[in-house]
């Protein structure tokens, strides 16, 4: 390892506009995402634990050193790089807060791991063992690069929690890197992984260590996809985004996971090797993404029967896939867009899509997830076996286990990390991007401390109050983002002086005293949301949000009415907050019953409207589903 500490956060690059602030960095001290933090570590991560053992996931390494794989290997191709992720969200735990039981649980498991690993390097329970199929046999489905992707991820988050800890995990890290360095080289298979990931991981593998051969390796993967070298499969080469070289792709498309993966590891690339053009290319699918191919939640994916991106403007709620895992990978993208860049679009983009797919998947008790986010619900749902793991990914109500549970590790490695995604700072001072009670140090270049807290009850309150915990004679930059959401009303205060503000970023430099405060203040009144009119599946419906919380109608909430598509939201009178909830008012329709559903008469074919209900409560809707078996809407069709 190089002789410096790395920093505790998952992405340092080694240029850009921003520089990561890492979890010895930033506290989170209360509110919305340390209530989150606190169920992961007690309740996710072992239940995760208990779920990878009980399905005899971990054990597949104990078998690999018997010698007895062949039979008795369980699960998907992929699920070593469960155990990977459930290490690295535990690596980040442990370093975010010293548990000494959970550090012990972590070592129990690198020790399984570590005595399955071959003497070259090579680590897969699927492939290459006495009657399996050989190594690299399977480029498209295997996934055994990205299984390696993930052992590095985890690596990496030990290395800068832990540095110089004997576990030996880095070890099993750098061996296995070498082997893919080695295997897949300029002299070796001129080949690459169908699912993105191992470019990421090569990427900060080389940051941790030093050497640039992983960073080669990395750049190599990158500008081998998109000229044909997977098989072509029934979802076409989109699929894998191997039908077009990164270079050339305008947007983002194929497998939702893959696309941002791989745009994630691109960027990762691109800013390491100075590759303007390259970074250009990934911007502009990040753009065209975000513009066309993005729910209002911050969810992607609209295909089911290939996990895809559909086609621009198509983005029907009630089929919306929006996998939790393409929400993390989505938070990735962006996250090294702002630190590239220090554009505050990708910060939005993170925020929303933090607080309404990452935080949606897992209950309220963080043992049950949604793989993937619907926007609609028409029918009541069914409540999962409890001691089985869900055959279907669109499970009617979250799951305690998926035979395919990519996103449970995937949510447990991003809360852990959480942290590291609030604030960066540059040679001018701090910026904050994320709002939460916690307090922020950093240490300039020329030594000089610098120390802020922040009060707030975001995101159910408006005012982020920032307060100055360190003195200074000379003069530093604090900036703040107004949220996109923001357009209107909101104002920053400092010493005494109020000024309206507007979307973007403010920064504010000036000699600084212990006790200054700046006072953010975010208008919160709810609101109601449109659609592009291009986008079909919704035109003629409204959306809710409040703050950076979209919201949802859910039938829990509306005892009488058998069905919330039963109801229509009269948009002449704004959603209000009443009691702590936001309120609409909805008018319920009776539709006519024919014998044929198409008309040629426009009055027949209208549902007559009933008499106006009361204010109806929404539900935030990272909250839906959480109270038994409802139907759901996030848009809502209006009184015409």
């Amino acid at each position: 390892m190089s002789g410096t500490v790395p920093a505790a956060a998952p992405v340092l690059p080694i240029r850009g506009r921003l520089r990561p602030l890492g979890l010895d960095q930033v506290r989170i001290t209360g509110g919305f995402w340390a209530e989150r933090q606190s169920i992961n570590s007690a309740a996710t991560l072992p239940h995760i634990e208990h779920w990878i053992e009980r399905e005899g996931w971990i054990r597949n390494f104990d078998l690999a050193v018997r010698g007895d794989l062949a039979h008795n290997r369980r699960g998907r191709e992929f699920s070593d790089s469960e155990i990977y992720k459930l290490l690295e969200a535990m690596a980040w735990e442990i370093g975010r807060t010293g548990d000494a039981q959970l550090e012990s649980r972590f070592r129990a498991v690198v020790r399984r791991v570590a005595a399955a690993q071959e003497a070259d390097g090579y680590l897969n329970t699927r492939f290459g063992r006495p009657g399996q199929a050989p190594r690299w046999s399977d480029l498209e489905w295997g996934h055994e690069l990205y299984c390696v992707g993930h052992l590095l991820q985890a690596a990496v988050a030990r290395a800068r929690t832990r540095p110089g800890a004997d576990d030996g995990l880095f070890e099993v890290a750098r061996r296995a890197a070498d082997n893919v360095c080695e295997t897949f080289g300029p002299d070796g298979i001129d080949g690459l992984c169908g699912h993105p990931e191992i470019e990421t991981a090569l990427v900060e593998f080389a940051r941790v260590t030093g050497d640039d051969r992983y960073l080669t390796q990395a750049a190599l993967f990158v500008d081998r996809r998109g000229h044909g070298r997977l098989s072509d499969v029934e979802y076409g080469r989109e699929y894998f985004q191997d039908e077009l070289p990164v270079r050339e792709a305008t947007a983002l498309r194929g497998h939702a996971v893959r696309a941002n993966y791989l745009a994630a590891g691109a960027a990762d690339v691109a800013v390491d090797l100075k590759d303007t053009s390259l970074l250009d290319a990934v911007r502009n699918q990040w753009s065209n993404g975000v513009a066309r191919r993005t729910y209002v939640t911050g969810g992607q994916g609209s295909r089911h029967q290939d996990e895809a991106f559909g086609e621009d403007w198509v983005l029907p709620p009630d089929r919306a896939y929006s996998e939790t895992c393409a929400g993390v990978g989505s938070v990735m993208l962006a996250w090294r867009l702002l630190l590239a860049d220090g554009d505050p679009r990708y910060a939005d983009l993170i925020e929303r899509t933090l607080f309404n797919v990452v935080s949606t998947s897992p209950s309220a008790d963080g043992r049950s997830f949604f793989y993937t986010n619907t926007l609609h619900r028409r029918e009541l749902g069914t409540l999962p076996d409890a001691d089985r793991p869900s055959l279907r990914a669109a499970a009617s109500l979250r799951a305690p286990w998926f035979e395919v549970s990519c996103c449970p590790t995937n949510v447990a490695r991003t809360l852990a990390s959480l942290t590291a995604y609030v604030a960066t700072s540059d040679d001018e001072g701090l910026q904050l991007h994320q709002y939460l009670p916690g307090t922020i140090e950093h240490r300039l270049a020329d030594g000089r401390d610098l120390r802020v807290s922040v009060a707030t009850d975001y995101p159910h309150a408006g005012q982020i109050r920032v307060r100055i915990e360190s003195d200074d004679d000379q003069p530093w930059s604090l900036t703040v983002r107004v949220p996109g959401w923001a357009a209107e009303g909101a104002t920053l205060t400092i010493a005494g002086d109020t000024r309206p503000v507007g979307p973007g970023v403010v920064t504010e430099r000036r000699t600084w005293r212990r006790g200054d405060e700046v006072v953010l203040s975010l208008p919160m009144a709810p609101r109601f949301t449109h659609p592009d009119a291009r986008i079909d599946a919704v035109r003629g419906c409204v959306a809710v949000e409040h703050g950076p919380l979209v919201l949802a109608l859910e039938s829990v909430d509306v005892p009488d009415v058998e069905t919330v598509d039963e109801l229509r939201v009269d948009t002449s009178q704004p959603p209000r907050l009443v009691n702590g909830r936001v309120t609409v008012h909805c008018r319920r329709v009776h539709p006519r019953e024919h014998d044929w559903p198409y008309r040629t008469d426009a009055v027949e074919s209208t549902p007559t409207l009933g008499e106006g209900l009361d204010e109806v409560a929404l539900v935030a809707y990272h909250d839906w589903a959480n109270r038994g078996p409802s139907t759901m809407r996030v848009w809502l069709p209006t009184v015409r």
